[in-house]
């Protein structure tokens, strides 16, 4: 069957890979549509393999809670480059992957890989993010997932910053529903999102650590020389102002409200608006992410790539 425009035009609209390729899967698949996908999805798997090894560290992290507010979740997709992140294919897979998250029991990034990828279920959640690989043309990565479900006596507020630079979902307790905890929500996932706590509370933190800290702490202090000679409850006490310092930072509800214009707590704010809604209001939990952090991004020496596609 003869190839015609019209034929690489739609595939190309359906794959998105370019009109040369289309061409030539058309030409291999005698005409066909369908075997043309085919040829271009095997292509695309070999494509995506070369791709693999490629430091995936840009991208996306996004949070999406469901309308009737009973299951929240936070996804982060990598790139290799974050033009690619403001691609909006790549940006309809990053939703596609936080809706599979949605209605998924999966607990590990691994398993939800292998299930069946909601928007075709003919192919795999892998076989879905291979394709786009091979679409997009760089290496991408599905790398973390958090999901909250609500259990009928919370509230979820999501927010997203710099455009999926860094991702928030909060839950609060609460007794009572009520629009007020959409604005409480954002102001707490927005203090989040800019001062990177660690835990809602003290009480999350184990003995465990803060006995470590403490251990950390106090080497540092007896290495100082200018505490040579102070009594032990003289250092011991600078120990413990040094750990509360530390405490209130990694802890939500003891960090200094950020749009209080005196020195509120994020926790006497929470006390203030479970005060104006008349009902109990507490922090449940929280999750953060921020795209590519703790990936060890590839220092690139353009001059030497230069120099080696000189070469040939």
């Amino acid at each position: 069957m003869a190839v015609t425009a019209a034929m690489i035009k739609e595939l190309r609209e359906r794959t998105g890979v370019g009109m040369s390729t289309c061409k030539e899967a058309l030409v291999e698949a005698d005409g066909n549509m369908d075997k043309a996908i085919e040829v271009l999805r095997k292509k695309g798997l070999a494509q995506a393999e070369k791709k693999a090894g490629r430091i995936a560290a840009e991208g996306l992290s996004y949070a999406y809670i469901t309308d009737d507010n009973s299951v929240g979740v936070v996804v982060e997709v990598n790139s290799e480059t974050d033009f690619v992140a403001k691609n909006s294919q790549f940006q309809d897979f990053v939703n596609n992957v936080a809706q599979q998250v949605v209605s998924s029991d999966a607990k590990d990034v691994d398993t939800l890989l292998g299930e069946k990828w909601l928007a075709d279920e003919s192919k795999t959640v892998k076989d879905a993010l291979t394709e786009k690989i091979a679409v997009i043309g760089e290496n991408l990565n599905i790398r973390r997932f958090e999901k909250f479900v609500n259990d009928g006596n919370g509230y979820m507020v999501s927010y997203l910053h710099a455009g999926g630079k860094v991702a928030v979902l909060v839950e609060f307790s609460t007794t009572k529903q009520d629009p007020t905890l959409l604005e409480a929500g954002k102001n707490v996932a927005m203090q989040i999102a800019a001062m990177s706590p660690k835990y809602v509370c003290r009480e999350e933190i184990s003995e465990e650590f803060l006995a470590k800290e403490k251990e950390i702490l106090m080497s540092a202090a007896m290495s100082d020389p200018k505490n040579s000679g102070k009594p032990e409850n003289v250092i011991e006490k600078m120990i413990q102002g040094r750990l509360n310092k530390e405490l209130k930072e990694m802890c939500l509800v003891d960090q200094e409200y950020v749009k209080a214009e005196d020195k509120e707590t994020v926790g006497r704010y929470i006390a203030n608006v479970a005060k104006e809604i008349g009902g109990e209001v507490s922090i449940k939990r929280f999750v953060r992410f921020e795209t590519g952090e703790g990936i060890e991004k590839k220092e690139e020496d353009f001059a030497a790539e230069v120099e080696k596609a000189m070469k040939g």
